[in-house]
């Protein structure tokens, strides 16, 4: 392997003032869209690869959105070869991205772990393994002051995870996570109004990336532990928080980012102060903006078109 450096990169808390104004509170923006990926996954992913505990001759990942590309990225980086497996409705455009970095890439139908398996020399698997849940201390050296709420997409977990981790290493466990997703990729949410773990009957959202029918053990356990609140906004406001976030902010994400932003564009921050399930005088709200690969002007005008 090539290289003892992290993989993913330090990246910019910025304040919002076009949300800002909106929100009627300080919104700031963690800008891991501006990873070498393209988004938050490299941060697990590429400390797994990295941390191998032995030789591998190949990485093999399935998954056709950001973690595939965090693997293939990480796999380029340390010279280690990669195949990585995407459904069939992968966009072109990100297969293409997965090959220049030099990974071999198998379109096989629907995603299947059980195929990859097969395959395996080293499987990288975005789900459940705890060693990706990787957090950092670069919000506690970037804000001036403790956070009042993070907000963040939740898909099977990970993210979540990892900023809760990070929360208490600061000693701010008592700060609020907004956990936004999207119906129809709102496992999180079934979970937490259900009591108890659950698995949805299957994704219907266009954010695909958030398409994981059963959220994390760790996730679930957290939810019980941690004060997070739980939001669920539709697709078209997911993709009007794309739309809305590129004519503001000029960065272009995937519509499960966009549900992290909806908590913003959609009025859902300022409808938990009004609730007082977040504080009327509430310190810094920072939105982590989680990126995604699966987009494109030509991509957001296909999901525009199919939420209207």
């Amino acid at each position: 392997m090539k290289t003892q450096q992290d993989l993913h990169v330090a990246t910019p808390v910025r304040e919002s003032l076009a949300l800002t104004k909106l929100a009627g509170t300080s919104i700031y923006l963690k800008l891991d869209s501006s990873q070498p990926t393209g988004s938050f996954k490299i941060r697990g992913l590429g400390h797994l690869c990295k941390t191998a505990k032995r030789g591998y001759e190949r990485f093999v990942c399935c998954s056709g959105g950001n973690a595939g590309m965090a693997a293939a990225y990480s796999a380029r980086k340390l010279g280690v070869p990669a195949t990585i497996i995407v459904p069939n409705v992968t966009p072109n455009i990100t297969v293409e991205k997965m090959r220049d970095e030099g990974a071999t890439v198998i379109i096989h139908g629907k995603v299947s772990i059980a195929y990859g398996q097969e395959l395996v020399l080293a499987f990288v698997y975005k789900g459940k393994a705890t060693h990706l849940w990787r957090s950092s201390k670069e919000l506690e050296h970037d804000l001036k002051e403790k956070p009042g709420a993070i907000v963040l997409s939740v898909g099977g977990g990970g993210l979540l995870n990892g900023v809760v981790e990070g929360l208490r290493r600061a000693n701010w466990a008592d700060v609020p996570v907004v956990a936004m997703e999207t119906m129809g990729a709102h496992s999180l949410h079934a979970a937490m109004e259900a009591g108890e773990h659950v698995t949805l009957p299957a994704i219907t959202s266009v954010a695909t990336t958030l398409g994981v029918a059963k959220v994390s053990a760790q996730t679930m356990k957290l939810s019980q532990e941690h004060p997070i609140l739980s939001e669920v906004v539709t697709d078209q406001e997911a993709v009007k928080a794309v739309e809305r976030f590129v004519d503001d902010e000029k960065i272009l994400v995937e519509p499960a980012c966009g549900a992290a932003l909806a908590a913003v564009y959609s009025g859902i921050i300022t409808r938990l102060r009004d609730e007082r399930k977040l504080p009327q005088h509430l310190g810094p709200v920072v939105i982590v903006v989680c990126g995604g690969n699966n987009i494109s002007l030509e991509q957001l005008d296909k999901c525009i078109l199919t939420v209207c």
